[in-house]
C-alpha cells in the first residue's frame, strides 16, 4: 500500500496542508500513522476519503453534513434512503437560499434602476435605502 506525506496528499487533492490539518482536527479525516520522525503518512484510503470530502463540499454540504454522510458510508446497516433524505434536506436549503438571493437581487435591481441621472451621491437612492 502506497504511503503519502501531507504535502503529497495536499498536492494530489489540490488543497493546502492547513486544510488537511483542519479536517483532521474536525474529525472528518482520521489521524494518520506517523513515521518515527513525526511525519504523517497517509494511505490510498485517506486519498479517497479526502476526495469524498472535497466533492461533498463542492455539492454544498457543510462539514457536519459531510461527517454524517461519512458515518452513513461506514455504517453497513445504514440505507440509501438515509443518504437520500440528507440530500433532499440539502436541496430544500439550497432552494430557500436561491429564493432569498433572487429577492435580494430584485430589490437591488430596483434601487439601481432608481439611480439614473442623479448627479450627487448625497441624493443617491441606493445609499439612502441602506441608511434606513
Amino acid at each position: 500500500m502506497k504511503k503519502y506525506t501531507i504535502g503529497q496528499l495536499a498536492q494530489l487533492a489540490d488543497i493546502n496542508i492547513q486544510t488537511i490539518r483542519f479536517y483532521e482536527r474536525k474529525g472528518i479525516l482520521p489521524k494518520p500513522d506517523r513515521k518515527p520522525s513525526g511525519y504523517r503518512l497517509f494511505t490510498d484510503d485517506d486519498v479517497k476519503r479526502l476526495n469524498f470530502i472535497l466533492l461533498s463540499k463542492n455539492h454544498g454540504f457543510s462539514l457536519q453534513e459531510i461527517k454524517e454522510l461519512l458515518d452513513l458510508r461506514i455504517d453497513s446497516k445504514s440505507s440509501c434512503d438515509e443518504v437520500r433524505l440528507l440530500a433532499e434536506k440539502k436541496v430544500k436549503v439550497m432552494d430557500e437560499k436561491i429564493h432569498e438571493l433572487q429577492s435580494m437581487k430584485g430589490a437591488l435591481e430596483k434601487l439601481v434602476d432608481s439611480c439614473h441621472k442623479i448627479e450627487y451621491s448625497s441624493d443617491c437612492p441606493i445609499l439612502e435605502a441602506f441608511e434606513e
